[in-house]
């Protein structure tokens, strides 16, 4: 078989393309390429848009998220906030003190995050803003609780200081009353003790005669005044002047009184008296006492009963007969 460049005869006889079907041809070509391309830049817009809608999407959810953590931490500093002052009623006062200092500022904050908390189309500055706004908020917060767990010590320590206190008050309350009742058992003691003793008592009927000299005589007719006498002591009175009373009972039992007024006795209440003395009297030194009691009238026959008191107490006592006189006495 022989090879040659030549054209075949069947190869002469086959018609040629016209030049305008050429231009066609290369325009369905150019054409289709563009479409493929379009097609192509298409597919590559759509998966660039829905990304971008994803990113999107994503950066809504995620504001939405914080937005929400957001809230959900100023909650949480509210809720601080509000169980300090309602916490413990005894620190009010001085809570409050404290809480009025910060109260403006705490105010501001507030007010300033639930603006952008309430915010629906928030921007993520204004939400980076608000979430610096609760950090304040927490450290004003913390600062206040501090402030609480202080005052709380405080307020335990002062209890307790209280207690202790209220403890040693009622110690001290009851120290007081039994030493009260010891001083005033000593003072009684002390005032019985220092009562006056009456002793030596002597009783003398005496008869004045006109020429005014005396003599002693027990004849009741003859009696014009009885002279008593007496000395009284003591070692532990003190120095002063002190009242000793004087009784005289009549033969008949009747007191003879010297008036309306009266004397108190520790044991017999109130008594009328026949005379009042005041005497001076020194620590441990006897004293002598004398006075003369007439009746006003003629003495009666009979027991005259002498009763000495000082201080309250019976001191002393003594009886003196006056006898009937006889047909030539």
């Amino acid at each position: 078989m022989s090879t040659t460049n030549y054209p075949t005869p069947a190869q002469e006889n086959q018609p040629k393309p016209s030049q305008s079907a050429k231009y066609k041809n290369i325009a369905i070509g150019v054409l289709s390429a563009g479409i493929l391309g379009l097609g192509a830049y298409t597919m590559v817009d759509k998966n660039k848009n829905s990304e971008t809608i994803q990113q999107q999407q994503s950066q809504i959810a995620k504001a939405g998220d914080e937005k929400s953590d957001l809230q959900a931490s100023f909650d949480a500093s509210l809720a601080r906030l509000d169980s300090m002052t309602t916490e413990n009623t005894n620190l009010n006062n001085k809570l409050n003190s404290t809480v009025a200092e910060n109260k403006s500022e705490i105010r501001r904050l507030k007010n300033e995050i639930r603006s952008i908390l309430n915010n629906k189309k928030a921007s993520t500055a204004e939400l980076a803003r608000a979430k610096k706004l609760i950090e304040e908020l927490n450290e004003k917060i913390a600062g206040l609780e501090a402030d609480v767990a202080r005052l709380t010590t405080e307020n335990e320590t002062l209890n307790n200081d209280k207690v202790v206190l209220t403890q040693e008050k009622e110690k001290l309350t009851q120290d007081l009353t039994a030493t009260t009742e010891v001083k005033q058992q000593l003072e009684k003691k002390v005032d019985v003790a220092s009562t006056l003793n009456a002793s030596n008592i002597a009783i003398t009927p005496i008869d004045v005669r006109r020429n005014g000299k005396e003599k002693v005589n027990s004849k009741a007719k003859k009696v014009d005044k009885l002279m008593v006498s007496f000395d009284v002591t003591n070692r532990i009175a003190q120095n002063g002047t002190t009242d000793v009373y004087v009784v005289v009972i009549a033969p008949d039992g009747t007191p003879i009184s010297s008036g309306a007024e009266t004397f108190a006795t520790r044991e017999d209440g109130d008594k009328s008296y026949t005379a009042r003395l005041p005497i001076e009297i020194e620590t441990a030194k006897k004293k002598n006492v004398e006075f003369a009691f007439a009746p006003g009238s003629k003495f009666a026959q009979g027991n005259y009963k002498i009763m000495i008191y000082q201080n309250g107490f019976l001191i002393g006592e003594g009886v003196r007969e006056l006898k009937k006189g006889g047909l030539f006495s």
